[in-house]
């Protein structure tokens, strides 16, 4: 489970995140990142919509992801904030890609 500090829960950085962030997308997933002035925890989001399937097949997606970014905490800098959307081959997608893509798009589009 990702701990609760790295949770990002406000719409409103969401947004400017997918909004001014840089992005970076694979097969499964787009990865938007930006790195806030201000210092705190790095904070991971994520979106997977019904395009991705019904709700078992979405919460199985967010679940692998979350766990994926948890990993991933000690490679993300200090006040990064990560949003991650799922497309739809991410529903077919194995751990282990899903792990692949999200590792390489995190390589990319963090400075």
């Amino acid at each position: 489970m990702l701990p609760r500090s790295h949770r990002l829960t406000g719409a409103d950085l969401f947004r400017d995140t997918v909004r001014r962030g840089r992005r970076q997308g694979s097969t499964s997933l787009v990865a938007h990142a930006i790195v806030l002035d201000r210092p705190q925890p790095p904070r991971v989001g994520f979106i997977v919509s019904k395009a991705v399937g019904n709700a078992v097949v979405r919460n199985r997606v967010k679940r692998r992801l979350r766990e994926v970014a948890r990993e991933s905490l000690t490679e993300l800098p200090g006040s990064a904030v990560l949003v991650v959307r799922a497309l739809p081959a991410a529903a077919e997608a194995s751990f282990a890609e899903l792990r692949a893509d999200f590792g390489r798009c995190l390589h990319q589009v963090l400075p």
